[in-house]
């Protein structure tokens, strides 16, 4: 069988997309690296990629030069866990409570990893976590 080698992309949607580029660029420091009136595309740590569409934007075939991209959708409060250094947890909780973020939980993992978890403007759940989560990380 042909092996998958990892996730590209991950998608949110949202209903204000400027203030949700706002939100990952400002507050989290993701850099743009693509976008137009119905997404933005963000490197996360240059291995993945998080795409923001506007909500209800995508309903319809997209058709580019080289193909088409099938409708996709999305709707209620969904989640996205983003890989930090364990020496950068305290950095991090201090960097959100300055931008006004709360912080809605923290969890220590039986295998020594930490999570803490805070919502973005369109309610998303948002997970920082470092390493000792999963067998995997």
């Amino acid at each position: 069988m042909p092996k998958l080698n990892g996730v590209i992309e991950t998608a949110l949607y949202v209903d204000d997309l400027p203030r949700a580029r706002e939100f990952y660029q400002d507050i989290l420091g993701l850099r743009a690296m693509n976008s137009d009136a119905r997404f933005a595309a963000f490197d996360v740590g240059g291995r993945s990629v998080l795409l923001l569409f506007l909500r209800g934007a995508t309903l319809e075939t997209v058709h580019l030069p080289g193909g088409t991209i099938p409708p996709h959708d999305g709707h209620g409060p969904l989640h996205v866990a983003f890989a930090i250094g364990a020496e950068e947890l305290a950095e991090w909780e201090r960097r959100l409570t300055e931008q006004g973020v709360t912080i809605e939980a923290r969890t220590a993992w039986p295998r020594g990893g930490h999570s803490i978890y805070f919502r973005d403007p369109d309610n998303h759940l948002v997970e920082l976590v470092t390493p000792g989560v999963w067998a995997i990380y």
